[in-house]
């Protein structure tokens, strides 16, 4: 009999520590050899740690939340293999497919306070009785239970009577309370208790690269108005028409039209390197699509969208997203992106100020659509009507450069033409 160490491993290139955001042994468990005990997170994707041997979990090291070193000691197995010393300092793991994804189930993630002990008895609406049963000014007797369990179904003793000694309220009055239908509406119970949550995992990762754009981002928003009648007549017609092709959203013409703009406004197109002091602006466009998961927010990357058709482009958007949901995007689908599109859909609020994926340079913010009032010169008409949000890093786009490049964008979607025109 020997125990066996596994460590965590080399999980990539330039990593020193990675999160443990996943237990899925604990001590006494019985494992057998390439089964998962653990799984971390690193800054690009989760990857999970397989035991070296069969045996028994006879202890492990670290929390979930807590950063792990590279060769840091994290479960011991007790085993009657013979386990070559080297074999405990296995090669790097290869990445899970589900890249980011939280775990579906989070028993050691929550750390709930205990709330206090509900009544057993259910709480139910006020007393249908109406008048005093008892002189006014005469305190009604009830044990101090009674008066607890009254209180929290917002009873006034009051207004109950009695049958115990002396008139004294006991359970069952209340109980005969309860069971009377009122017709009203049933009391607003009073809630107690608070439960912690631990920010770990993807949840993290969106808090630290929000806290970092925050920090270190001059934002400037620009919001504009924008007429998609036109679009959205054309977009209705094109799905009327599309056979098996993809169903449209707005978001394809959204990227087409941003693949326009950028090639007469490439510094939109960049990453700013705040430390170097350097702009990289970039010939293809590789839009980010900002997706909400149930881990939390994903970006995943439309790759060379400047080279994708209407079409394709919405059938790689579908792709991306549902694989981000599903947790099965790749590091590939994660990362590269050279400016970021967000939009809440029809749940969008008429504006936004969306906040900048560092290190990249602009955001566009998608609001949802309506019909609208808009006045033609001679009178007002109902218009399909859209807020474009804007962000943009003051540092090195000035405020004259957002507008154009918005006005230009709003240009191109007010004239879905002028997406498909060649110069």
């Amino acid at each position: 009999m020997q125990t066996v160490s596994v460590k965590l491993s080399d999980v990539g290139e330039g990593v020193t520590e990675a999160e443990l955001v996943e237990w899925h042994v604990k001590p006494g468990d019985m494992v057998r050899e390439d089964d998962v005990l653990a799984a971390v997170m690193t800054d690009k994707a989760t990857v999970e740690i397989p035991s070296l041997c069969d045996g028994k979990v006879v202890w492990t090291g670290g929390e979930i939340g807590e950063r792990i070193a590279v060769g840091s000691e994290l479960v011991r197995i007790e085993t009657d293999q013979e386990v070559d010393p080297e074999a405990q300092e296995p090669p790097a793991p290869e990445e899970s497919p589900t890249a980011t994804r939280e775990p579906e189930t989070e028993p050691e993630e929550m750390e709930a306070r205990p709330a206090p002990d509900t009544p057993t008895r259910p709480a139910a609406p006020r007393p249908a009785q109406v008048g005093a049963p008892r002189p006014e000014g005469v305190r009604p007797l009830a044990a101090p239970a009674v008066r607890a369990r009254a209180r929290e179904a917002g009873i006034d003793l009051r207004q109950v009577a009695g049958t115990g000694p002396a008139g004294r309220i006991t359970h069952d009055d209340l109980d005969a309370v309860f069971a009377v239908p009122t017709g009203g509406r049933a009391p607003r119970a009073r809630r107690s208790g608070a439960q912690e949550v631990k920010v770990i995992g993807l949840r993290r990762r969106i808090a630290d690269r929000m806290a970092l754009a925050n920090q270190r981002i001059a934002h400037i928003t620009v919001v504009e108005e924008v007429d998609v009648t036109a679009l959205e007549e054309l977009r209705a017609q094109m799905n009327d028409t599309r056979g098996d092709k993809p169903k449209l959203t707005i978001l394809p013409f959204i990227v087409a039209a941003l693949a326009r703009a950028v090639e007469d406004h490439p510094e939109m197109n960049a990453h700013f390197d705040d430390e170097a002091g350097v702009i990289t602006r970039h010939n293809a466009l590789h839009a980010g699509i900002a997706t909400q998961t149930d881990g939390g927010l994903m970006v995943p990357v439309l790759h060379h969208a400047e080279a994708m058709g209407i079409y394709e482009t919405a059938a790689e958007i579908a792709r991306l997203s549902q694989a981000a949901r599903d947790g099965k995007a790749t590091r590939d689908d994660l990362t590269g992106s050279t400016i970021t599109v967000t939009s809440l859909g029809p749940l969008g609020a008429i504006a936004t100020t969306p906040i900048i994926n560092h290190p990249e340079v602009a955001i566009l913010g998608v609001n949802k659509i309506a019909t609208r009032p808009h006045w033609d010169g001679n009178g007002f008409v109902p218009r399909r009507m859209m807020n474009l949000s804007a962000s943009f890093d003051h540092r090195v786009i000035d405020g004259w450069n957002a507008a154009v490049f918005v006005q230009r964008m709003r240009a191109l979607l007010q004239t879905p033409a002028l997406i498909f025109m060649e110069d």
